[in-house]
């Protein structure tokens, strides 16, 4: 009668010890990445924890963090998204021109941006789940194609200004000004972690595998309480919680619950993890990799807007730069494997949390841009190694 309980108060443990032996790393290198970046950068210029510009950066990782999220979706199936960039900005400009150009609510316009988004997405997903076209080639075909219809809708003018006072504008511009949001929100948030912990742990504990002790939960707790509530000060002593950033994590919140705790999200990891073994198993593997790109579509159109948001503005730039390559690598350095079947949606994130980091502190020391990109390619590249060795690891522990 007592082997459950035991194995419930150390199996959990021991669990994520073999785990760790076996190559999943999981958020561990990334978290120590950034703590890194931050410690160096403070080192230099004291200014880089200041509450203005730790405030900015929060919104700042908005934009390029929820098309990250996209990518993820996609990288879970082994894939890649190449036009998550163009699709962006293809958004950005339409909302722009239904809304400035034609007179239609903003509200009306936002809406008819994300569904262009997905309509694109589902493009992508039609030809890659229906006919075998390599993702790779049909996304590459987006980049070039939904570029150009993001150039023709424009017009000659080439930019287009947003409303200051917009709904859009707001995305970005608007604080809760009110220090009893952020601390409210922080401990809602701290919350429905423990409660969503202890239900798990009690499940698990039922049904007699491993499960997180309420030593552990309880150190997760204190770790979440800390981050959650040191951020909501320093927010405060700046202009309040962000909006864009309570509604980043509403997001996130929402897509880690769709891939860790619905049927939907197991079947797109099983798909990850084979697709034969996932179409034996019964598995719409046509409709999963059409949903998957349509999701992505969704998510760069929402980025696109955000991004928007920040410049007021619609033009012949947007989407382009490094965007792309920013995305992409905020869900790599996240944490998500290239190979398919691991990653989370906070993986996206932590990924764009390091990129942005750097970023800030190039900019704060008034370093070369280059540096910048020299930086960042160098964590990426440890990040996609770590996750080479990583899978290198399981395979030899017979977990891959």
């Amino acid at each position: 009668m007592s082997a459950p309980t035991t194995t419930g108060r150390t199996g959990h443990a021991r669990a994520w010890r073999d785990r760790l032996r076996g190559g999943e790393l999981g958020s561990l290198p990334v978290l120590l990445s950034l703590a890194a970046i931050w410690i160096i950068f403070v080192s230099l210029d004291e200014k880089f924890l200041s509450p203005r510009n730790l405030s900015n950066l929060s919104v700042d990782i908005v934009g390029t963090g929820l098309i990250a999220v996209g990518v993820v979706f996609v990288l879970l199936l082994g894939e890649i998204d190449l036009s998550v960039g163009s699709v962006s900005g293809l958004a950005a400009a339409a909302f722009a021109v239904l809304n400035v150009r034609h007179g239609l609510p903003e509200g009306l316009a936002v809406l008819i941006a994300v569904i262009l988004g997905m309509a694109v997405g589902a493009v992508h997903g039609f030809f890659f789940a229906t006919f075998g076209v390599p993702a790779f080639v049909v996304t590459l075909a987006g980049l070039l194609g939904w570029n150009g219809l993001m150039l023709y809708i424009l017009g000659s003018s080439g930019t287009i200004n947003l409303d200051d006072e917009g709904l859009v504008a707001m995305l970005t511009g608007y604080y809760f000004t009110d220090v009893a949001v952020a601390y409210g929100i922080a401990a809602l948030g701290v919350a429905g972690y423990v409660l969503v912990s202890v239900r798990d742990a009690a499940r698990r504990r039922a049904a007699g595998v491993p499960s997180r002790t309420p030593a552990e939960i309880g150190v997760r707790t204190g770790a979440l309480a800390l981050v959650a509530f040191a951020a909501a000060f320093v927010l405060n002593r700046f202009q309040g919680l962000p909006l864009a950033l309570l509604l980043f994590i509403a997001v996130l919140v929402g897509l880690d619950h769709v891939l860790r705790r619905t049927t939907y999200g197991r079947m797109i990891f099983a798909l990850g993890g084979g697709v034969e073994a996932a179409r034996r198993a019964g598995l719409g593997v046509v409709g999963i990799r059409l949903s998957v790109f349509m999701v992505s579509g969704t998510m760069a159109a929402l980025g696109g807007l955000f991004l928007a948001s920040r410049v007021t503005s619609a033009s012949q730039a947007s989407g382009g730069g490094n965007l792309l390559m920013n995305a992409i690598a905020a869900a790599v350095i996240g944490g998500t494997s290239l190979f398919g079947g691991r990653g989370r949606v906070w993986s996206a994130l932590l990924g764009v949390l390091v990129i942005q980091s750097i970023a800030s502190g190039v900019a704060l020391l008034g370093i070369q841009a280059a540096v910048q990109f020299m930086i960042t390619g160098g964590v990426l590249l440890v990040a996609v190694v770590i996750d080479a060795l990583s899978r290198r690891a399981q395979k030899a522990h017979g977990r891959v």
